[in-house]
């Protein structure tokens, strides 16, 4: 009996689309992250691994897309093989099924480390750019998540004894951005 392919697409944020990733391949399981891909602990990610088994092939658009750092990616494409499963990169062209082949070792790890890099470098000229607009007076933030009003009842929640983590769902924000506002509130507060 020959395995399942498997999918695995990831976005950074609920607002991105995986449409375009997996485009045109057949599945026969797709797991689907919409979390930041620098660290490994995502929940699809750990459902997916546990799911795949000996003959499986877990099908990734890119390498990037499965992690974002080389240590990550090494230890993910290596435990899925142990188990006997194949990993293949569709953008890249490479497939990995943990026979010894020094020449795959070498290209996971040198594209591994070409996409961590490409992401310092994107994250570099971000931190730039917000550095020159907010020097030109053209940077004042992200835009509010709530309006006064809704801080207020948010606030009386909490007051109140709402878990943090329900009350953040219940705004439709995340713990972070609740974690902001306590803060926002707290420095108004001792001034």
């Amino acid at each position: 009996m020959s395995g399942q392919m498997i999918g695995y697409r990831r976005v950074s944020t609920v607002e991105q689309n995986t449409a375009r990733q997996l485009d045109g391949q057949t599945c026969d399981e797709i797991f689907e992250d919409k979390a930041s891909g620098k660290d490994a602990g995502r929940p699809e990610l750990r459902r997916m691994m546990q799911h795949a088994r000996k003959g499986d092939v877990v099908l990734v658009h890119s390498m990037d897309r499965l992690a974002r750092n080389v240590d990550d990616l090494r230890k993910i494409v290596s435990e899925l093989n142990t188990k006997g499963v194949e990993v293949r990169f569709l953008k890249e062209a490479l497939s990995f099924t943990g026979q010894q082949n020094p020449m795959s070792e070498m290209m996971l790890s040198i594209l591994g480390a070409v996409a961590q890099f490409e992401r310092s470098m994107i994250l570099e000229r971000q931190r730039e750019g917000v550095a020159i607009a907010k020097a030109a007076g053209k940077y004042r933030g992200g835009v509010a998540k709530l309006k006064s009003e809704q801080v207020e009842k948010l606030k009386a929640l909490l007051a109140g004894g709402m878990p943090k983590a329900r009350a953040a769902r219940e705004f439709g924000i995340t713990r972070q951005t609740l974690y902001s506002y306590i803060a926002v509130e707290r420095a108004t507060k001792a001034n």
